[in-house]
C-alpha cells in the first residue's frame, strides 16, 4: 500500500486550470522527484499536498484512507511536513530554537510555566546526529552555512516524526559541498522509512537521491519512471515537450 496516493488531481483558478488529472504515489522509504518547467503546476501540487488549498477536484489518500485538508495543520496532523524554499527560518534564534519554534517544550516551576532549554537543546542535538549533521542546538542560525540551514529546517519536520516531507529546491542557490549535506540529509531521510517529494531543477540531485521521477508540463504529469529506467537527457526531453509522454 503506498502511503501517499493522489487520484486525478484538478486545481482551477478561475479560467486558468493548473493541474489537470493528475496521479501521483509514494511509498515509505522512497524519494520521487518531481520535475517541469516553470508554470508546470509543481509549487500547486505540493501545496495541495501541504494542505495550503484545497483541489478543485481528485481525491488525496493517506495510508489508503481518503482525506481532506482545509488548513496545512490538517495535513501535518496526517503525518506531512514541507520545506519550503525560503526555509522560514528566523536568524536571530539558535538552531534549537528555529526547530521548536511555535511547539517550545515547557516546564513547570511553582505556579509558573517556564522554556525548557536543556530539553529543546538535547532533542535538537538527537535529531541532528540522526541525521548525521554538524548542526549544533546552540549556534546562531545567522551564522551557518546553507547546508545547516537545510539540516535545521528538517529537524523542524522531524520533530513530529511525519511520515512524508515535501522538499522544495533544498539545493538552489547553495555551493557544492552544501548540496552534499542535503542530498546525504535525504538518504538519511529514507534510510529511517521516511518518503521524501523532491522538487528540484537540478538533474543530477534528482538521479542521486530519488527512486523516481515524475514530470509535469502545463498542469499534467506526462511521466512517472523509475530513475533506472530513464536518462537526463529523456527527462529534459518531456520537460521542454521534445518527447511527448512517456
Amino acid at each position: 500500500m503506498s502511503l501517499l496516493e493522489l487520484n486525478s488531481i484538478t486545481k482551477s483558478f478561475g479560467a486558468i486550470h493548473a493541474l489537470q488529472g493528475v496521479d501521483l504515489e509514494v511509498s515509505a522509504g522512497e524519494a520521487v522527484g518531481l520535475m517541469g518547467d516553470n508554470g508546470a503546476g509543481k509549487s500547486t501540487l505540493m501545496k495541495i499536498i501541504a494542505g495550503n488549498f484545497p483541489p478543485t477536484e481528485g481525491a488525496i489518500r493517506i495510508e489508503g484512507n481518503e482525506v481532506t485538508f482545509s488548513q496545512p495543520l490538517d495535513a501535518r496532523e496526517a503525518g506531512i511536513e514541507i520545506v519550503y524554499q525560503d526555509l522560514a527560518l528566523c536568524d536571530n534564534l539558535t538552531a534549537a530554537a528555529n526547530v521548536f519554534l511555535g511547539r517550545e517544550a515547557k516546564k513547570r516551576i511553582g505556579p509558573f510555566k517556564m522554556l525548557d532549554y536543556k530539553t529543546m537543546y538535547q532533542k535538537s542535538g538527537e535529531l541532528f546526529a540522526e541525521l548525521k549533521s554538524e548542526t549544533r542546538p546552540r549556534d546562531l542560525v545567522r551564522q551557518m552555512s546553507g547546508g545547516q540551514r537545510q539540516a535545521v529546517a528538517i529537524a523542524r519536520t522531524r520533530l513530529s516524526d511525519p511520515k512524508l516531507v515535501l522538499m522544495d529546491e533544498p539545493t538552489a542557490a547553495i555551493s557544492v559541498r552544501q548540496v552534499a549535506e542535503v542530498l546525504a540529509l535525504i538518504k538519511r531521510l529514507k534510510e529511517t522509512g521516511h518518503a521524501v517529494i523532491l522538487v528540484s531543477h537540478r538533474m543530477p540531485d534528482v538521479f542521486e537521491v530519488c527512486d523516481r521521477v515524475a514530470v509535469l508540463r502545463r498542469g499534467t504529469k506526462v511521466a512517472d519512471k523509475r530513475i533506472d529506467e530513464t536518462s537526463p537527457e529523456e527527462v529534459t526531453g518531456l520537460i521542454t515537450g521534445a518527447i511527448a509522454a512517456a
